[in-house]
């Protein structure tokens, strides 16, 4: 049984695992009861960062449009367009091993898809979570659950991995945005269209 984390909670992945790897982010929600008439699409996705909080290149961006880094380090395991079902709605396979040296720090993000057009926002979600656990054993390390803070955010910052003397440490943040991907991609330094 993995740590259960709290917002802001930091804690290290690789001290007591020193030969850690690969492990895999797994992302998860349930979409209650409001009828928005539409199906829900949570998108999570992946920025791969420098110390100055930014991408270095556009391919740092991880998601259901571009699958992996150019390093291979960060790989999306495919969309999910309902969140139907039990357990992680999309996955996320880190190797902490090749992730090149100019990255510090890994954000994982959620994002609603269309969420503008079909009136949906993170406060109709519920039970979101973050997990990591290690891919070989599939043991769960840590997890975090979101709670219920968001009413009219369309994204979410749910947490980030980031490198600290040698070490690999998880960052509990549930932080929200309103303005969707478009709004995550700005902060991250990504161009959109």
């Amino acid at each position: 049984m993995g740590v259960s984390l709290s917002k802001g909670q930091k804690v290290s992945l690789t001290k007591d695992n020193p030969g850690l790897k690969k492990v895999v982010v797994g992302l998860g929600w349930d979409v209650n009861a409001f009828d928005t008439g539409g199906d829900f699409d949570l998108d999570a996705a992946a920025f791969l960062l420098t110390d100055s909080g930014k991408v270095s290149r556009q391919e740092d961006f991880v998601y259901f449009g571009n699958l992996k880094d150019p390093s291979g380090s960060v790989e999306h395991l495919g969309d999910n367009l309902t969140g139907a079902g039990e357990g992680d709605d999309e996955q996320i396979k880190i190797n902490l091993s090749t992730i090149p040296e100019n990255i510090s720090k890994v954000a994982f993000t959620v994002t609603i898809y269309e969420a503008e057009t079909r009136r949906q926002n993170f406060g109709q979600v519920n039970n979101a979570f973050i997990r990591i656990f290690n891919e070989e054993t599939g043991e769960e390390m840590l997890r975090y659950d979101l709670g219920e803070d968001f009413s009219i955010e369309t994204a979410a910052v749910f947490g980030e991995l980031y490198k600290n003397n040698g070490e690999w440490k998880f960052n509990a943040i549930g932080s929200g945005y309103q303005g969707g991907l478009a709004a995550l991609c700005a902060n991250y330094g990504v161009e959109t269209e």
